[in-house]
């Protein structure tokens, strides 16, 4: 009997953490589509807003690309209002988008500089987003207790390198290689991203630092290297730890802009180094990858799993204006060869290259989910 009770004991414990399990991945899918689903629907009801205020003809909003699961149309402006099953994007179907229309308020018969506008708002309003989100996330850390990090040397890790290179306390980093920084954050990810890789062990960059009121440059400051073990990718690292600043509602503003400015320039290094090589394709991740990071996110706590919405929603803004068929900045390439010829390019010829970048990004996309679920095991 007490074998028999132990069992039972056991496999009620199994079910258990089995239920908690599951439960837990629900919610984390769950919260991973009321991300997606915000994101689109910030980007799609940008290109909306704009095109209504140029009085472009709608014919459809939609969140959600495939089979439809909620769709009416409005009665006074005949625009069809859908939710569709594949959180995988959305659209703004406009009259004469992809071919020519006798509507006079068709996307094609708008002035170019007006249509440009309707493009670039779908990007803007995913990096406005990232830009408020960002303020929130930094409002947050102040309000509990945290300070925001300066660009002001405070302490030096045991043995650090870059102190014996002429970086000194109290010196305030003003440029990382040739890149100005404004926050802490700044400075530790040009370390990363600016330095020059010279052994296994250490990497170099020139720095500028305000020293008792005086510009001084210093060459080849030394810091150690580190290592990601997933792309196998070598970066600089800071040795060194900041002094940490209150701020007031104006410090907040200018922390957030430029934490959202440097983010954005992060996303942008990181396609630079996926085109160059620097990182495979086993660096990206698609939906299945973000909800997993998602999920990481949430179990760490409200703080991180703002930066990560900021830096996804950013991350969309950013990715849209790559001057790729089938991507906003396709589009916003397209319209400014118009610009300059004075006339638009043929709508077949168009048709046929956006084909063919749709093509090229459905297979990407499947690529990495594929590697995204191999790597869930």
């Amino acid at each position: 009997m007490a074998v028999l009770k132990n069992n039972r004991t056991a496999a009620f414990r199994i079910c258990k953490e089995e239920r908690v399990i599951v439960i837990s991945t629900v919610f984390y899918i769950l919260i991973a589509l009321l991300i997606f689903g915000s994101l689109v629907l910030i980007h799609e009801l940008g290109h909306f807003l704009v095109a209504r205020a140029f009085r472009v003809t709608v014919n459809e909003f939609s969140i959600g690309m495939g089979p439809k699961i909620v769709s009416r149309v409005a009665k006074k402006s005949g625009i069809r209002y859908s939710l569709r099953m594949l959180p995988i994007g959305g659209y703004v179907s406009m009259a004469g988008e992809n071919e020519a229309s006798d509507d006079v308020n068709a996307f094609s018969n708008k002035k170019v500089w007006q249509r440009i506008l309707v493009v670039l708002a779908g990007p803007a309003m995913n990096i406005l987003l990232g830009f408020l989100s960002m303020f929130l996330m930094v409002s947050l850390t102040v309000a509990n207790g945290s300070p925001l990090a300066s660009t002001t040397v405070a302490q030096f890790q045991d043995g650090a390198e870059s102190s014996k290179y002429g970086l000194m306390i109290d010196d305030e980093i003003l440029k990382v290689g040739n890149v100005y920084v404004h926050t802490g954050d700044e400075v530790v990810y040009e370390i990363m991203n600016n330095t020059k890789i010279v052994n296994d062990r250490y990497a170099t960059t020139d720095l500028l630092v305000m020293r008792d009121g005086q510009r001084v440059k210093l060459e080849n400051v030394v810091f150690p290297i580190l290592k990601d073990d997933q792309t196998g990718v070598v970066f600089g690292n800071y040795d060194f730890k900041f002094y940490g600043i209150q701020g007031d509602f104006g410090t907040l503003c200018k922390n957030a802009f430029w934490r959202s400015l440097s983010t954005v320039k992060m996303i942008w290094d990181s396609l630079i180094d996926l085109v160059t090589g620097r990182y495979g394709l086993n660096a990206m991740s698609g939906p299945v990858g973000i909800t997993k990071q998602i999920g990481t996110a949430v179990k760490s706590g409200g703080t991180t799993l703002l930066y990560l919405f900021t830096v996804i929603t950013m991350n969309l803004g950013v990715f849209n204006l790559i001057p790729f068929p089938a991507l906003d900045g396709g589009q916003l390439f397209f319209l400014l060869i118009e610009g300059v010829r004075r006339k638009p390019l043929k709508q077949e010829v168009i048709g046929t290259i956006n084909f063919v970048g749709i093509s090229l990004l459905l297979l990407l996309m499947v690529f990495v989910t594929i590697k995204d679920v191999i790597g869930l095991f």
